[in-house]
């Protein structure tokens, strides 16, 4: 997984591929419980870019994209949002998977 540098770097990103931006923190007990299924998940959709947003990094696109609570993700599809999964919850492996369908369908 790509760790984002900049915000111009996201923009990039967004208008050129196919994103999941996964906001995450370093101090985040439920960021680290789904850590060992994301690259799983990055395996199974490899028409998605997976990029890491450090929230306390960049706390300006997390208000930007109303994402208020972490893990959380946002993807992204031909430049526009295509699905999200933003809640203050734990997040599971299916739960994870059920959004990449509704994101990649």
């Amino acid at each position: 997984m790509k760790s984002l540098e900049s915000v111009e770097q996201l923009n990039d990103y967004i208008n050129s591929k196919n994103v999941v931006l996964v906001f995450s923190a370093d101090w985040c007990p439920d960021c680290r419980v789904i850590e060992p299924v994301l690259p799983e998940i990055e395996e199974t959709y490899p028409d998605y870019t997976f990029i890491l947003v450090d929230r306390d990094q960049f706390i300006d696109v997390c208000q930007e994209y109303d994402v208020f609570g972490i893990p959380s993700f946002i993807a992204f599809k031909n430049g526009k949002e295509a699905s999200r999964f933003v809640s203050k919850d734990r997040k599971t492996k299916d739960e994870i998977l059920a959004f990449m369908e509704k994101a990649d369908g």
